[in-house]
């Protein structure tokens, strides 16, 4: 067998354990008409953090929302394609029963209920268990974020930071294999989001918890992830490993720096690695 046949036949750095999650050439409609999401596919494998990223538009939020199942809430729907998490297919079902099956969403902005506390908004993660360890898990939470045991008023006097963990603190209630975590940096200061993301980093490896991080700040993103995505036009258009994004110069000048007014389309390198069952 040739060298190029071996390495065709080679499995990727993805692919090479099976992946907890697998998006497979899906398209996402809005309203019966428009087009968001174009035969996107990706995989997140079992433990891992994987990093998707973009420029506004670009569709990451929708990617999101179809994997949670929040896309009924906004008249979208995947036409084509599926969703499987874990072994079973799960796009089409409803958004409560896809949180049972072991996948929580932090969405953008936070999205804690303000006039309810902590605490409460921490047991409202947990509404879907049955069990009675929710107290444990509360601990468990407020020893990652202690922040939040001090802050014993209303949820919507916190702090931004405080906000977002208080966000990522009511997903581990749920006890999740898999968060979905939508511009956890958003609004955030410099030191806010690396602390947040180094809290990011630590349940991962403390807890287990598979993370597909959304992000916008590429940077902080691949500082964490072992593997990312970069999407435009609702399409992924360039994957690799985080030191391979990190090095890659059109990475670089697109999302690191570099560009200026000068951004770049991706659409136009001729570096894009796609695999045959994208095409």
């Amino acid at each position: 067998m040739t060298q190029a046949a071996e390495a065709a036949r080679a499995p990727s750095a993805v692919t090479a354990t099976a992946p907890l999650l697998d998006v497979r050439n899906i398209e996402v409609v809005y309203d019966n008409v428009i087009l968001v999401l174009r035969g996107l596919s990706l995989e997140v494998p079992n433990g891992a953090i994987v990093a998707l990223l973009g420029a506004n538009g670009a569709g990451k939020s929708t990617t999101l929302k179809a994997i949670s199942g929040l896309l009924k809430t906004e008249d979208g729907e995947v036409t084509r394609g599926e969703i499987v998490f874990n072994g079973e297919r799960i796009n089409g079902i409803d958004p409560d029963k896809i949180v049972r099956r072991g996948i929580f969403q932090v969405m953008e902005g936070r999205r804690i209920i303000a006039d309810m506390t902590s605490i409460e908004n921490l047991k409202l993660g947990a509404f879907t268990r049955g069990d009675n360890e929710v107290g444990a898990d509360i601990d468990m939470v407020f020893n990652y974020f202690p922040r939040l045991k001090e802050r014993t008023g209303l949820a919507g006097y916190l702090s931004g930071g405080e906000q977002q963990m208080l966000a990522i603190g009511r997903a581990l209630m749920a006890r999740p294999k898999m968060i979905l975590m939508d511009e956890p940096s958003m609004g955030l200061s410099p030191l806010l989001v690396k602390e947040v993301f180094a809290i990011i980093k630590e349940i991962n490896r403390d807890l287990g918890v598979t993370i597909l991080l959304v992000e916008q700040n590429a940077r902080a993103a691949l500082s964490v992830a072992s593997h990312g995505y970069i999407m435009e036009q609702g399409k992924v258009v360039l994957d690799g490993s985080a030191d391979e994004l990190r090095d890659n110069e059109d990475v670089k000048e697109f999302y690191l720096g570099g560009a200026g007014d000068q951004r770049k389309s991706f659409k136009n390198l001729k570096s894009f690695k796609r695999r045959k069952r994208w095409l």
